[in-house]
């Protein structure tokens, strides 16, 4: 019997996709497991892997063709099997009359304005009651089930957002405490381009950034806390460690070791808000954000609190060229429980930094500047200086704790040694 093969989520915030180039054709026969194409996610190219087995019968997504989650790519079952039904059944709106649509040139319809796909992604409020299906039976996630039954929300009264309407997680984490739909938050006036003007189609990257970031600074209080480090210390211990190396290790291998040894120390900083709990990470796992043509990425280097300076360098060189050749699993970009934001190598002195979910707090860092000092003996002497501001959500830390935590990491970083003891 013949299986429609649906667009699946690959990563976490996956939304949409498309087909960068199919590994199968049609009539090629298909064992579970196999690379039946290559998608473009909203955060690198990804092998979407069959979990069926037969012939592809036919490829409904084109090459360069987009489909949301959930929508049918293509059709596998017996050779020689009538399938003519299921693609006349799609009907209007299939994935194969989306694919023609996402396939066009450009310019064969006139971009919509920015502000509107911009408006698109802010949280949308759910939409309540839905019918049951005939059955009574509701197409629901185990997770989903858990938690509606946790939070006393009935299943029926929601609507899905999954594969073929199937309620899942992100279904209910639109409501709030009371269970109640969520309100929407309120929107800007939409601009008309003016003589001139160029309007910008947002890609899928930056769509994503723009719903993740406004959900951070929507939901979670930030506060900021800054300090200025002398650095002369860690530069000079840099110094001796690459002397002789043919690859220098990276100022941020330092500032992530040493970040991680601090947050072990430190366990409230590296915690998440977990709606009616806090999740206590049990390693110290930091992203390192970094910029794309397109957008941001964070690759996240794991343990950091347990691994050596060397160690790390040598992941997050990796990690960090495998993100700008968009080639990054999602497990290597997601569930940073801390992150690192550094533009001091752009030569900026000092900024704040929007916390990156799920983690409670961000550390930004700005350019090491040589400065002119006080010393302990009141003599003017001449150091080098670095500013980073931490970025908390004050649900999960509380000032005196970014404080302790601030204060602790400059006092390491001051003095490299510390940081071993």
């Amino acid at each position: 019997m013949s299986e429609k093969i649906l667009m699946m989520a690959l990563s976490p915030t996956m939304e949409t996709g498309t087909i960068a180039r199919w590994r199968k054709k049609e009539g090629d026969t298909i064992a579970s497991g196999d690379v039946l194409c290559e998608v473009e996610t909203d955060k690198a190219t990804m092998d979407y892997e069959s979990s069926s087995e037969g012939t592809l019968l036919k490829i409904l997504l084109p090459e360069g063709g987009q489909a949301k989650v959930g929508e049918v790519i293509a059709v596998v079952g017996k050779p020689g099997e009538d399938i003519s039904g299921i693609v006349a059944g799609l009907g209007s709106g299939s994935s194969a009359d989306h694919a023609r649509t996402a396939a066009q040139p450009a310019q064969a319809a006139a971009p919509a304005p920015a502000a509107v796909s911009a408006q698109s992604q802010a949280p949308q409020a759910l939409r309540v009651p839905a019918a049951a299906p005939a059955s009574g039976r509701i197409k629901s996630s185990p997770l989903a089930r858990k938690v509606a039954a946790q939070k006393g929300v009935d299943l029926r009264s929601l609507t899905g957002s999954g594969p073929e309407g199937r309620i899942v997680m992100r279904d209910l984490s639109r409501l709030p405490a009371s269970g109640a739909p969520a309100l929407q938050a309120p929107q800007p006036a939409l601009v008309q381009p003016g003589a001139g003007d160029v309007v910008v189609p947002i890609s899928r990257m930056r769509k994503i950034i723009a719903k993740r970031l406004s959900e951070s600074m929507y939901t979670a209080p930030h506060y900021y806390l800054t300090v200025a480090v002398g650095m002369d210390g860690l530069l000079a211990a840099r110094a001796k460690m690459n002397a002789g190396r043919e690859k220098k290790l990276s100022v941020n291998a330092f500032l992530m070791t040493i970040a991680g040894r601090t947050l072990a120390r430190h366990p409230q900083v590296n915690t998440t808000w977990n709606g009616d709990t806090f999740l206590r990470h049990a390693t110290a796992d930091i992203g390192l954000a970094v910029a794309l043509p397109e957008g941001l990425i964070t690759p996240v280097v794991r343990d950091c609190a347990r691994k050596g300076i060397i160690a790390i360098d040598a992941e997050l060189a990796d990690l960090v060229e495998r993100a700008r050749a968009g080639r990054l699993a999602p497990e290597e970009y997601a569930g940073a429980g801390f992150t690192i934001s550094n533009l001091g190598m752009s030569g900026i002195d000092e900024f704040t930094a929007i916390i990156n979910p799920p983690g409670s707090a961000i550390l930004a860092v700005g350019a090491v500047r040589k400065e002119v000092v006080v010393a302990e003996n009141d003599a003017m002497v001449v150091r080098q200086r670095m500013r980073m501001t931490l970025s908390c959500d004050h649900r999960v830390i509380d000032g005196a704790v970014g404080a302790a935590f601030l204060r602790e990491l400059a006092d390491m970083l001051e003095n490299p040694l510390l940081a071993l003891a």
